[in-house]
């Protein structure tokens, strides 16, 4: 971790007006303060190594005592914690059939089944984040984009940004469309649009002669549904994110995320993280966003609800809407017949919101492998001098949370700094999001990266899913990374397969 003196400007300068200090605030949890001895601790535990010779301690336990075994199939992303109880067991497995529960249309005979739509990305949480793994772009011509889509968004006034958020850039949802493009829609309601993907193949040049290829995407809103997008529509591609260790990175304590935080870059290494700020629905402040690609949502329970709206048209309490993203411009699709009117008050009530927000917290995080391999080693040593872990900070110690003891003090290794990035134009989707240019993306936790093949069945990896292998994910880095990114190009190709292979244990 960087400075303590460079983490109190961080936070000096998060807090400059009074508006800004309740960002701070550790997602309303109870959570008890550390004492001297166990900063100190903290500390050594989590300072950057520089004896590369060994594992260095507990780091076989990537979520400390909620690490899970590592399964041979495709399950290796869908157990739980390790550490929940045997009473908390059940409302895994509840929150697990919520998750991949199938939505139809209202009026149905199935009530707590319906109120799909109108119009959706998929009909449940399963479909998009298949196995709980990573989504995937489509395959070719027969394949739909079923765990992808397009967010959309046209530039707002400084009127639009919700009140005391510096540097906030607001924008609004397309007039026609909402903030995300759905590609599904039930009888009688057209879809919004078909994703249509085209790719550019760039030879890049790597030294001892191998030679890469990146795909450079080019994405269109085909076949649209409801009339034009906005002349100043911005779009960006999303494919659906892995799922593990979603309740350890939202107990990572605020200060320790902001001591990496480094906006001027004083320490003159040329890397820049910025927390986003975002407004938090769930608790009506603003809150540091720690979930999505550009950090755009605070918490599990608030970024599950914004799916469950956006990605299935079901409403909930914190996204009442039962028409899910429909715009004003879409009449019949807002009065389309909804879930909404029998017992559960909304289409997934609060007892079924907190069921799934515990499910997605509680999916575990398998074991790392062979971290005492030698070549695992040599990766790691090269992951740490080429710069990498200056964004993808490898460890942390969580809150003390009497009310989460699944998640309370444990020692963790996800390798993110949570924090905004600018990664250049090669990445840039041109989009802001809350205080996240178009620039900027989040730092993606690296753990169980390795296991993406395993769990669902492709390397696609970013944001879009334009890599189809983490040594192009790497070569499509820019921007604050492009000095780590131009090392790995030019250091010895024993070194880069050495730096994928310990990539893969994570």
């Amino acid at each position: 971790m960087r400075a303590s003196k460079l983490a109190l400007a961080s936070v000096a300068a998060l807090s400059a007006t009074p508006s800004l200090a309740t960002e701070l605030r550790d997602l309303h949890l109870n959570t008890l303060p550390r004492t001297t001895d166990e900063r100190a601790r903290i500390e050594a535990v989590t300072a950057a190594p520089n004896d590369f010779s060994a594992p260095q301690k507990f780091e076989e336990l990537p979520a400390g005592a909620a690490t899970v075994r590592v399964r041979t199939d495709a399950d290796a992303f869908s157990q739980p914690s390790a550490n929940i109880s045997f009473e908390q067991e059940l409302d895994f497995k509840v929150g697990n059939g919520l998750f991949k529960k199938i939505w139809v249309s209202s009026p149905s005979s199935t009530l707590a089944s319906d109120g799909l739509g109108p119009l959706y990305n998929a009909r449940s949480c399963q479909r998009c984040h298949i196995k709980d793994g990573r989504g995937h772009t489509p395959t070719g011509p027969g394949d739909n984009a079923v765990s992808m889509f397009l967010r959309v968004s046209i530039p707002g006034n400084p009127e639009d940004a919700p009140a005391g958020i510096e540097d906030y850039i607001a924008t609004l949802p397309d007039p026609n469309y909402g903030a995300q493009m759905q590609d599904f829609a039930l009888a009688g309601h057209p879809a919004e649009y078909r994703l249509d993907i085209t790719y550019e193949e760039i030879p890049v040049e790597l030294s001892d002669g191998e030679m890469a290829s990146l795909r450079r995407p080019a994405y269109k809103a085909a076949n649209l549904g409801y009339g034009p997008l906005h002349p100043d529509a911005m779009l960006s591609p999303r494919v659906a994110p892995q799922m593990i260790g979603l309740g350890l990175l939202e107990s990572i304590p605020v200060e320790d995320l902001l001591a990496n935080a480094d906006p001027e870059d004083e320490d003159g290494n040329g890397i820049s993280g910025r927390p986003n700020i975002v407004w938090s629905a769930e608790f009506g402040e603003p809150m540091m966003g720690r979930f999505g690609h550009k950090a755009g949502m605070p918490t599990v329970m608030e970024q599950s609800s914004a799916a469950f709206a956006g990605d299935i048209g079901i409403s909930s309490p914190l996204y009442p809407a039962p028409y899910g993203d429909c715009t004003e411009a879409q009449v019949n699709c807002i009065d389309a017949p909804h879930g909404d009117n029998d017992v559960r008050g909304f289409e997934i009530d609060e007892v079924g919101m907190d069921l799934v927000a515990f499910y997605s917290r509680n999916l575990g995080v398998p074991a790392r492998r062979d971290t005492g391999d030698p070549m695992v080693l040599r990766g790691k040593e090269v992951f740490h001098t080429s710069g990498c872990a200056s964004c993808h900070t490898p460890a942390y110690v969580t809150h003390r949370m009497p009310d989460r003891p699944e998640h309370s003090f444990q020692l963790i290794w996800p390798y993110t700094d949570l924090l905004l990035h600018d990664m250049g134009n090669g990445l840039a989707d041109n989009r802001p999001e809350a205080r996240a240019t178009g620039r900027e993306w989040r730092t993606p936790p690296l753990w169980g990266i390795g296991l993406t093949e395993r769990v669902s069945g492709h390397n696609q990896f970013l944001h879009d899913g334009r890599a189809r292998s983490l040594l192009e994910a790497i070569l499509w880095h820019g921007g604050e990374a492009q000095a780590a990114r131009d090392k790995v190009v030019s250091m010895p190709k024993s070194d880069r397969d050495a730096l994928i292979q310990f990539l893969e244990s994570l």
